[in-house]
């Protein structure tokens, strides 16, 4: 089986734009479900030292991003909030996990992004987390 990854930035609406990346993996929902939970599957995705709680309760990785946990499906999606920094406004992180026939997609959704927003930079930083995470 191979992995494959597509990404895209777009703007939809004055001011907001979004950036959408996509994993297929190998693995299976659930297996990818648990890495999620684990200290290392987070780490993978938001960054070291992040840890995810349930709904509502925040996190903060070692890089000075940090949010809150706004979703919270098993095996379907998380979804959380992310600030670059104390001074950047809230934006929202969508982490989709469907079956596929290869395995699982990953489907990450970055949206509510201004327009000065390092467009390019946050898809590099998110197709990253998605081959670290999906693996």
């Amino acid at each position: 089986m191979t992995e494959s990854q597509t990404a895209d930035a777009t703007a939809t609406g004055p001011g907001d734009s979004v950036i959408e990346v996509e994993h297929i993996t190998p693995h299976g929902v659930d297996d990818l479900w648990q890495r999620l939970v684990s200290p290392d599957g987070v780490e993978a995705l938001l960054g070291e030292g992040a840890r995810l709680g349930g709904k509502g309760e925040p996190w903060r990785a070692a890089d000075g991003t940090f949010g809150v946990t706004r979703s919270y499906h098993p095996g379907e999606q998380i979804r959380v909030s992310w600030h670059a920094d104390a001074d950047a406004p809230a934006t929202l992180v969508d982490l989709q996990f469907a079956p596929h026939e290869q395995g699982t997609r990953l489907s990450l959704r970055h949206e509510q992004l201004t327009p000065d927003a390092p467009a390019e930079e946050l898809r590099r930083r998110w197709e990253g987390a998605l081959a670290r995470f999906g693996g």
